[in-house]
């Protein structure tokens, strides 16, 4: 089992909006023989963009999985490819991908070079120590620099790119690349073919000297890593041989010391054949990355779970989508042991067993039926009566917890209410599967009007939402305008003492709490709850209550409320009653101490603040900076880019709502435009009463 594991690769593809990482998945599938026709992102024919939006619009949306096979020096490789979204309203989907990879690509467009969004990915990449290798695409195009690419690597990443392979020809003439270990060209030459076959050429005299300085950084990179290659390096460089240097590419791609680069372009169907020898040679198996960590319930220590079929179930739920036909499809990457169709699995999080009924190996929105599931694979089960993303799975005698993944609260909401009784019945019952599929997509009632809002990570995720309720599900829906999702916090310390007491059929109920609220830290989200007090000065259960009574008052803020960012509570003193004392008067006394202590701690209203990135032409660059200055934008930093200027800000949401219509007309249509979700800052106090006055009609406590 360990021997057909080292010839598995589990990968990602991720990269900037039209960097062409779909394209490049479809031109692995041509070549691996699982698709016979390639399909084209701009004609909506792309297998791995299945979904309808994304056929519309030319993106990708969800991250489709896929299994294919490729053969490498004698040897058949089985590789798991995830194709990510490139925008950063579904940068989820690339979170909760690089979560179960071993191993990624990261796709550069060869004129844009490093783009936001590429920084983005790289990051979570780098949070989830995933080994990568590095393809430059869209080398055919006008204004397309391989080595500024390279160059923007290093800056702007902070990698260590190691090219193994320049482009042969540019732009209009790119032709082939030239493999720097080997010293030789490969050169594609019949389109009809569709670039399934490629010839080696020697080395031409006029590109001989270049080859030569990237040949020798090649080898001085590889030599750092390892002793015995230096020596041989400054005795004579030309006995070193190519089957030495790939070897210590492997061992350093796997230790994330270096990204190996390698060059193309994808839909000119040149250099992906070269890329998926890449992937074999270098990017890590599921023996390679070895154990996985996860927590033992019962003794709270840690525990591992290697890559191997006799060691006990262990699996992570990493996405959950719903098919028409098929019902509610967990994807799940197998760590250790192995999975049957009808076999029962325990479901940590929820402390139940489950059976699954089948079990899927997926190509984009199809399924394959499979018997079995193995250690250092991804497959799909059906059967599930409650799972969520994140959820680990495993034998009920060897219990384990993986890490659970962490999702970016959504900072943008949309009211929406049914048409019609039929579908207000159905509305509730949709938007439970979406928020279970998306974990960045929440619905709530509104207590105060009792309208249905829906929220997501920015207004593109919420279009397409609406767009998936009305087109797969059926659902006219009339829509409200984007309400920013704003927080509240407080900004002074304060000491509360409370005491509750109430007549309950005949006897008093009685808790009395003395608790110091204080601003939260400002890297942590929600309540920080701090007990001074022993079991004897108040029973554990009660202090509990006191806790699990803060958490609940913090959904609601005093100001407007919002939900409150971060609290810290300390519990300092309190008094109880042996028989009139009960836990819901312990957690009502806690809500009455919040209520009253933020009143009197300066409660502040905050906003979510965007990392904006605007790309424009020169001429236009007043135009683009005094707009941003009028939305409240705070320039970070601004740098000349082929083509134009490059402007870094950070702009509040609430001050973005159409931005990218605004930013084409100010510009004729030539600028583009990237935003993220950066924190959340204090509104400014003359705005933030204008907020409160609109919901409330009132300003109380600012």
């Amino acid at each position: 089992m360990a021997q057909d594991l080292s010839y598995t690769r589990n990968i990602g593809i991720m990269a900037h909006i039209d960097a062409g990482k779909t394209t490049t998945t479809e031109r692995i599938l041509f070549y691996t023989g699982i698709t016979h026709r390639m399909g084209e992102v701009h004609d909506g024919a792309a297998a791995m963009d299945w979904m309808i939006q994304e056929q519309e619009r030319g993106i990708t949306i969800t991250s489709a999985a896929t299994t294919t096979f490729w053969d490498y020096r004698d040897q058949h490789y089985k590789i798991n490819i995830i194709d990510t979204p490139g925008h950063v309203d579904f940068t989820v989907e690339v979170e909760r991908s690089l979560r179960v990879l071993d191993g990624a690509i990261a796709v550069f467009c060869g004129v844009g070079g490093v783009e936001p969004q590429s920084e983005t990915v790289w990051h979570q990449a780098d949070k989830y120590h995933v080994p990568r290798i590095a393809f430059v695409n869209k080398l055919d195009r006008i204004g397309s620099d391989f080595f500024r690419v390279i160059s923007e690597m290093e800056e702007k990443l902070g990698a260590r790119p190691v090219p193994l392979q320049i482009p042969f020809g540019s732009e209009n003439d790119f032709s082939g690349v030239v493999d720097l270990i080997e010293e030789q060209v490969l050169v594609w030459d019949d389109e009809k073919e569709f670039g399934l076959h490629y010839h080696k050429e020697p080395v031409p005299h006029d590109l001989q000297e270049t080859v030569q300085i990237w040949r020798d950084r090649l080898l001085e990179s590889v030599c750092e890593i390892d002793d015995h290659l230096l020596e041989k390096f400054f005795e004579d460089k030309s006995s070193i041989h190519a089957d030495e240097i790939r070897k210590i590419i492997r061992q350093a791609t796997l230790n994330s010391q270096i990204v190996p680069v390698l060059c193309g372009s994808a839909f000119k169907n040149k250099g992906v054949q070269p890329l998926l020898d890449a992937i074999a040679a270098y990017l890590p198996s599921p023996v390679d990355v070895g154990a996985i960590h996860g927590i033992n319930p019962k003794s709270q220590t840690d525990t591992t779970r290697e890559p191997d079929l006799q060691a006990p179930f262990a699996a992570l739920v990493f996405k959950i989508t719903t098919d028409p036909f098929v019902g509610r499809l967990a994807y799940l990457r197998v760590y250790s042991g192995s999975i049957r169709s009808g076999a029962t699995v325990y479901n940590m999080r929820t402390g139940k067993k489950e059976r699954i009924t089948r079990l899927y190996q997926m190509h984009a929105n199809k399924q394959n039926a499979r018997e079995v599931i193995e250690a250092g694979d991804i497959g799909v089960a059906v059967g599930f009566k409650e799972i969520k993303t994140g959820d680990t799975l495993c034998d009920d005698h060897h219990k384990i917890i993986l890490e659970p993944m962490v999702f970016p609260d959504p900072v943008l909401g949309i009211a929406v209410e049914a048409r019609t009784q039929e579908d207000m019945d159905r509305l509730s019952e949709v938007l439970g599967k979406l928020t279970d599929e998306d974990p960045t997509f929440n619905a709530r009632t509104d207590e105060d009007s009792g309208q249905t809002i829906i929220s997501g990570m920015g207004e593109l995720h919420l279009e397409i939402i609406l767009d998936r309720l009305k087109r797969e599900f059926k659902l006219e829906l009339n829509r409200g305008i984007p309400q920013v999702a704003y927080k509240e916090s407080i900004s002074q310390e304060v000491n509360k003492q409370i005491s509750f007491r109430q007549d309950a059929g005949g006897r008093t109920v009685f808790a009395e709490i003395s608790v110091t609220l204080a601003p939260g830290e400002k890297t942590s989200k929600g309540l920080q709850f701090e007990s001074l007090l022993s079991s004897e000065q108040l029973p554990r259960v009660f202090q509990a209550s006191v806790e699990r009574g803060f958490k609940m008052a913090m959904q609601n803020g005093v100001l407007a409320g919002y939900p409150l960012q971060n609290l810290s509570v300390q519990l300092t003193d309190a008094a109880f009653h042996p028989t009139d004392s009960n836990e819901i008067a312990f957690e009502i006394a806690a809500q009455k101490a919040f209520r009253e202590g933020c009143e009197k701690a300066a409660p502040i209203l905050l906003e979510p603040i965007m990392n904006l990135e605007v790309v424009c032409p020169e001429e236009f660059f007043g135009d683009v900076i005094a707009d941003l200055n009028k939305r409240r934008g705070l320039i970070e930093g601004m740098e000349s880019k082929a083509g134009g200027r490059v402007i870094r800000a950070q702009v509040p949401l609430a001050e973005q709502f159409g931005y990218v219509t605004i930013l084409r007309t100010l510009t004729s249509g030539r600028a583009s435009s990237s935003m993220e979700f950066s924190h959340y800052a204090e509104v400014p106090r003359e705005l933030a009463i204008e907020i409160i006055q609109h919901i409330f009609g009132r300003v109380d406590l600012l």
